[in-house]
């Protein structure tokens, strides 16, 4: 849960980073909200919820 909502928010804060930089306009962020949105409820979000989790897994490991 906690690896979730720390993506989540850093996703988000890349997205108003981006709008407000002028990258990406309000309307195709939207999309790309929605689409992650409507993503998320398909047969792929276990694969890649696990995908995303051992990339969190992997980084994890690593030691400085």
């Amino acid at each position: 849960m906690a690896i979730s909502l720390s993506v989540v928010l850093l996703l988000a804060i890349i997205l108003v980073v981006l709008i407000r930089g002028g990258s990406i306009k309000p309307g195709p962020a939207v999309v790309a909200i929605l689409f992650g949105f409507f993503l998320a409820s398909t047969g792929m979000a276990d694969d890649i919820q696990r995908f995303l989790n051992s990339i969190a897994e992997t980084l994890n490991s690593i030691q400085f």
